[in-house]
């Protein structure tokens, strides 16, 4: 597996201070995507034991309120194994602090019914992720209003509760609102 690249300190995706993850490889090549240079699988760096050393570490800091996946899409079956390694390591060391994963592929018709390849590995990968980004980016629904998502057919998912319910729950709260509502709750 490949990254393209690996921010430590990102205020974009996902709340507060987080450690973002650009993996390489994506099949969905959505129209106008933002980063349309890690559709390629040979894109970027080797993702290696030392870069999730570095990225667990990179962690660590105080400040920092999680992790963030992205890509390229951190779904396709070749970016698995190695996200895989980096969030048991990442949860072992800091339970506390949250993962949030975006991906092209919807949660409940596509990840959960098998249609991103071997569910097995899927199941694996989101039973350590807390918050999913779900759906392909459509150049139609953009709004630069929305949180965290970059167009309306997106959803912002509790994938525990939705694994431990058996059906897709959305992350309550503010983070499913839209910036500039006026009910949206102070940190």
């Amino acid at each position: 597996m490949n990254y393209a690249t690996i921010k430590k300190f990102d205020i974009a995706n996902g709340p507060g201070v987080r450690v973002s993850v650009f993996v390489s490889g994506c099949r969905h090549k959505c129209k106008n995507c933002f980063n349309s240079e890690a559709w390629d699988f040979n894109y970027g760096e080797k993702f290696d034991e030392s870069v999730i050393n570095e990225v667990v570490e990179a962690a660590g800091k105080s400040y920092i309120e999680g992790l963030s996946l992205l890509g390229g899409e951190p779904m396709e079956t070749e970016n698995r194994g190695g996200l895989i390694t980096l969030l048991k390591k990442f949860k072992e060391k800091y339970p506390e602090k949250t993962v949030w994963c975006y991906t092209g592929y919807v949660f409940d018709e596509e990840l959960l019914k098998g249609k991103a390849g071997d569910i097995d590995s899927v199941k694996e990968l989101l039973s350590y992720i807390d918050v999913l980004v779900d759906g392909r980016f459509v150049e139609e629904l953009k709004s630069l209003a929305l949180l965290f998502r970059g167009s309306s057919n997106q959803r912002i998912i509790d994938v525990k509760k939705s694994l431990k319910e058996n059906k897709t729950v959305l992350l309550e709260g503010k983070w499913e609102r839209t910036m500039g509502s006026t009910d949206i709750e102070e940190k």
